[in-house]
């Protein structure tokens, strides 16, 4: 039996993105798929409260303020330190990991982007990134990553052997959504109309491309369109509350922020199109969500996600129109692209991703996959 520790006090419910489903559905997975593996997961009570399949392994859950950096950061270094010494190995699923510890280690990378994109960072935070990212890589006895896209820029940035990382894919678990709950969703957002319903899932940080398809769908709709923006507010809110503004169509766009993981679904299943317009992604779990429900997927032409859609999706090249021909694409394109995406889509299941975790927690520790 192979007894794992698993650090997710540095996912804050709700501010971290898609990490955080992806931690929690590949360990949903692992408990599915594993049995020769037992998990201790450190965490704060609201990521519990937020998941409740997480109770399926066993919980230690931090009384500390870990939300905050402040508080997290010194906690990892002493008493998750303190916490884990009698575990087979320790998982760091945030990208860095405490300096103190013997157990083998396995770290997660979501991506890279503060290597291309730091202008995006506050100076606190890539000051940190920089400092523990590199260290964190060197020191992991096995490095996962959620596409081969991230495993080659871990590998070259950091000169690691590609032989140390083991590839997790997303798991995406089918939707249970009703012909009933779509057509009420279209109605909410078409009313009557026969106009088109476009989807953008993904909290306001800046990379996520919600300034150029604001744009774009200004130039490309027409009466009775209307662009849903799903997720939490990121550094870019009031960027893009301003771009709506002016848009001169904001009476086409909505906003209504974090929604219920019901809502999303609908939403998503609802759409005629799913964008994500992304400058950069180490997976882009909307895409298979979307492909999932049978919906048309619109994504940037950025390595992750072409890897991830593999044909499935229209391409938007970074041309000043790139954005506003993949949505007619998708458009022109949908039977086909509904087609490819649920065959697409039927790789990525949770059973698939814990699968793999189970894999790299294993070769941490020494041990061959059972056959």
């Amino acid at each position: 039996m192979i007894h794992a520790a698993v650090n997710l006090l540095w996912c804050a419910h709700g501010r971290v993105g898609g990490s955080e489903e992806y931690l929690v559905r590949q360990l949903t997975g692992l408990a599915d798929v594993a049995t020769d593996i037992t998990c201790e997961l450190h965490l704060a009570n609201r990521l519990a409260d937020a998941h409740p399949t997480l109770a399926r392994h066993q919980l230690a859950i931090t009384r500390l303020d870990v939300d905050r950096r402040a508080v997290r950061i010194p906690a990892e270094h002493t008493t998750l330190a303190l916490a884990t010494r009698g575990a087979d190995l320790v998982h760091h699923g945030g990208g860095t990991a405490p300096l103190w510890g013997r157990a083998p280690r396995v770290v997660t990378v979501h991506d890279l982007q503060y290597l291309r994109l730091p202008q995006y960072f506050s100076r606190a935070r890539l000051t940190y990134l920089r400092a523990m990212m590199g260290q964190s890589i060197r020191r992991a006895t096995v490095i996962t990553t959620p596409t081969a896209h991230v495993a080659a820029t871990v590998t070259e940035a950091f000169d690691i052997d590609p032989e140390r990382i083991v590839v997790v894919p997303h798991g995406v678990p089918a939707a249970e959504v009703s012909d009933a709950d779509i057509a009420e969703s279209r109605r909410t957002h078409l009313g009557d109309t026969d106009g088109r319903l476009v989807v953008l899932p993904a909290i306001t940080h800046p990379h996520k491309g919600h300034l150029r398809m604001i744009a774009a769908f200004s130039r490309w709709s027409r009466a009775g369109d209307r662009l849903v923006l799903i997720g939490g507010a990121g550094a870019a809110e009031e960027r893009v509350t301003a771009a709506i503004s002016a848009s001169g169509i904001a009476d086409r766009i909505s906003r209504p922020g974090r929604v219920s993981e019901h809502e999303r679904d609908t939403l998503i299943a609802a759409a005629d199109i799913v964008a994500l317009p992304s400058e950069e992604e180490g997976f882009g779990a909307p895409v298979v969500e979307a492909m999932a429900a049978g919906t048309a997927v619109v994504v940037s032409d950025i390595p992750a996600l072409i890897e991830v859609a593999a044909g499935a999706a229209a391409i938007a090249t970074d041309s000043d129109n790139g954005l506003v021909e993949a949505l007619d694409e998708a458009i022109a394109d949908r039977t086909r692209l509904e087609v490819a995406g649920r065959e697409r889509a039927g790789r990525y299941t949770t059973e698939a991703s814990g699968r793999a975790l189970a894999s790299a927690y294993r070769r941490a520790v020494g041990r061959e996959d059972p056959s």
